[in-house]
């Protein structure tokens, strides 16, 4: 029995590597390489998928769609995609796993709606998947959230979340507010202890104290730097997430602020005064040598 055909818009780090695991798992991946860069086809080709030249053709015929793009692009993706939607006879299921807030969420279930595609929020918690390990668990609600689980069979780690149409940007959201939050906690440590001249001081306390904070922030620092100018959406509609909690002093949108600023640090490495350059400073007093 053939297996589903699954469109995945795009092919960054985390799109191609769900290509790669589904057709390893004998899914057939569509993609549109429109507007991307030679790196997003190379991973495409390294993953199996085929690019289609035409939205039409994108999505005729396809099983499911999942939009894996950064958080600003998720509205902008499903209106695009929406005419083809609308045009082909059966109707894939819409699946948004983007990192937005359950608000945006409900605004892209919004303009799929009419085409008549049935529509699934979700979420993606981890990293891409690698070899044989179990890859990122994908939460998913809504209407077609049942629907979605088949792509178990074909090795993703699908969970239904119940509650309300967008219970998984919620509960993606509420993680990530913790996982990136304690990231831009940490640097605002980092270059604060620098400026004041107590950065060895701190690294020995943490080292006694907080050994695995500490382990933690050795790990996760350094790879947010090729993605902070991801994370500066993110932390845009995390904030935008809380904005019906009490108040959080704004300290999503400041996390979003230093994202940004580390997002253009990380395109001048090796700069004199470079945060990032501080930051691996620091770290690296962790294992002298």
């Amino acid at each position: 029995m053939a297996g589903p055909t699954v469109v995945i818009v795009a092919m960054g780090e985390m799109g191609a590597g769900l290509a790669a695991r589904l057709t390893a798992r004998g899914a057939r991946v569509r993609t549109s390489l429109a507007g991307r860069s030679a790196a997003s086809a190379a991973r495409a080709k390294a993953a199996g998928v085929e690019a289609m030249d035409s939205d039409r053709d994108l999505l005729d015929g396809a099983d499911f769609v999942l939009s894996v793009v950064p958080p600003g692009e998720a509205r902008a993706l499903a209106k695009r995609l929406a005419p083809a939607l609308q045009a082909v006879a059966r109707k894939p299921a819409y699946v948004d796993c983007n990192a937005v807030s359950p608000k945006t969420a409900r605004e892209v279930a919004e303009i799929v709606a009419p085409t008549g595609a049935p529509f699934a929020d979700g979420g993606i918690v981890g990293g891409p998947p690698k070899g044989d390990d179990a890859g990122p668990r994908i939460y998913v609600s809504g209407p077609a959230a049942e629907a979605v689980t088949a792509l178990r069979a074909n090795g993703l780690d699908v969970r239904v979340v119940p509650g309300e149409l967008s219970a998984a940007s919620a509960l993606k959201l509420s993680y990530a507010s913790l996982t990136k939050g304690l990231v831009a906690l940490g640097v605002d440590m980092i270059l604060s202890a620098r400026r004041a001249g107590v950065d060895d001081a701190l690294m020995k306390e943490l080292a006694a104290s907080q050994p695995q904070v500490l382990a933690w922030l050795a790990r996760q620092v350094p790879r947010m730097y090729p993605k902070a100018y991801r994370w500066v959406a993110e932390m845009q509609e995390i904030a935008q997430y809380y904005e019906d909690m009490p108040d959080d002093g704004g300290i999503h949108e400041s996390a979003a602020r230093m994202y940004e600023q580390l997002a253009e640090a990380a395109q001048h490495r090796g700069e004199r005064g470079n945060p990032i350059g501080a930051l691996d400073a620091f770290l690296a007093k962790r294992n002298p040598g």
